[in-house]
């Protein structure tokens, strides 16, 4: 056991895949509690596929997928805020719409083009695909993340519980909301190398929905689901290691079951 622990920290794509992993488990627990407490969690579940196309549309082109897909699913993310802002087409319609668009575009470009690529490493996720230079990318927007999110937490704190309010006190709604707009998409995108588009919105749900069993305030949420997520991550990356099963779904099992595990203790406690 522990020797196959020190021969996988030896490996050079097993120690890129923890590190960018590592951070992004943490960027999407931060945006992950604002969605979840909004309901628009299944924001997450659709940038995912607007990244897919993207993603698939960058290889015929031969283009960099993280540079390529990210402007895209950022400006689409500002999309669909303009899309729930419209009476005829309500958030969740509005998701469906680009999810299932972009997810045939992207499947469509692959087969027509004959991309060199295996369709499930877009749709699942795979640490071989993570390259030193996504690992940089990572890495300095996971930073960018982090601070943005920081600096504008107490915004983000009332954007999540009264839009309304927040915005009678003066808070720039609109501002705000592009900017965590923003924040979902960055973390959507980096995500996609190490999930897959059909898997990220999990990393970005289990961790709150976990929390949320225990711990009622904000504060206490956002902190938990940071512990929850990276724990569930580093876990999730040994044992797929170790068994030799895909690293995405693995880590969803293992935030499954800590997910169980805080039901049955809140159960306990009620």
């Amino acid at each position: 056991m522990i020797n196959s622990l020190i021969e996988m920290f030896s490996l050079s794509f097993m120690i890129r895949a923890l590190i960018a992993g590592f951070l992004i488990s943490l960027c999407a627990s931060l945006v992950g509690v604002s969605l979840v407490l909004r309901k628009n969690s299944m924001i997450g579940d659709g940038l995912s596929h607007v990244g897919f196309g993207a993603f698939a549309i960058a290889s015929v082109l031969h283009f960099a997928p993280l540079e390529f897909a990210l402007p895209i699913v950022i400006i689409v993310s500002f999309f669909i805020l303009k899309l729930n802002e419209n009476s005829k087409i309500n958030g969740d319609a509005a998701i469906a719409l680009i999810s299932s668009s972009s997810l045939a575009i992207g499947t469509f470009v692959v087969s027509l083009f004959g991309v060199n690529t295996d369709i499930n490493n877009y749709l699942f996720g795979s640490i071989l695909a993570i390259s030193k230079s996504d690992v940089i990318i990572s890495v300095i927007l996971s930073i960018i993340v982090i601070a943005l999110y920081i600096f504008s937490y107490n915004k983000i704190f009332a954007l999540t519980f009264d839009e309304k309010f927040a915005k009678s006190i003066g808070i720039k709604t609109n501002l705000y909301n592009i900017i965590f707009a923003s924040l979902c998409s960055v973390v959507v995108v980096l995500g996609m190398r190490l999930m897959g588009a059909l898997l990220i919105s999990s990393l970005i749900i289990f961790p709150t929905l976990s929390s949320m069993q225990i711990f009622k305030t904000f504060k206490s949420v956002v902190i938990s689901s940071v512990i929850v997520s990276t724990i569930a991550f580093i876990i999730g990356l040994i044992i797929s290691y170790l068994v030799a099963t895909p690293t995405g779904a693995t880590i969803v099992i293992v935030n499954l079951i800590i997910f169980i595990i805080f039901k049955i203790i809140s159960f306990l406690k009620s």
